[in-house]
């Protein structure tokens, strides 16, 4: 595991909405803050899950061994894909922002006693249709929670 410093923002993904969280942290990101992000299974995706799981495991079956790009199955590096996709990543300011994420699955021991914040507008709460979590999608997918 990475040497944690103290980071200036720790944020709990427990029940908030990944893209809209994504696109919360991104925003901060690249004004310079870096930031912590704790729980990362525990962050929800809307829709009906026997969706999401077909389509990514029809995209997941394209190419084999050797073959063609990395497709993330564990939570923490699918949340930290999810916030890539919303930072200008080719260009310095976005590469720059980027690194300065991190994100954990759970709690690490150095953050526990860390003061964590929610993202209000990205709560689960507000979603009226049904919604699963990042690890569930994740296992369906194929992580091995040994990895």
């Amino acid at each position: 595991m990475e040497s944690l410093t103290k980071p200036s923002v720790v944020v709990n993904a427990d029940r908030l909405i990944l893209g809209r969280m994504a696109s919360k942290i991104a925003k901060r990101l690249l004004t310079g803050e870096e930031i912590v992000i704790v729980n990362a299974e525990k962050a929800v995706i809307s829709g009906r899950k026997g969706n999401k799981v077909s389509e990514a495991k029809e995209f997941l079956a394209v190419g084999g061994v050797g073959q063609g790009p990395l497709h993330q199955r564990r939570p923490d590096r699918l949340v930290r894909r999810t916030v890539r996709g919303m930072l200008p990543f080719k260009q310095p300011k976005g590469k720059l922002a980027y690194k300065n994420l991190k994100v954990f699955i759970g709690i690490p021991e150095a953050l526990k006693n860390q003061k964590m914040e929610t993202i209000a507008d990205a709560e689960s709460k507000k979603l009226k249709c049904s919604y699963f979590t990042v690890g569930e999608y994740s296992r369906e997918i194929g992580w091995n929670q040994g990895e």
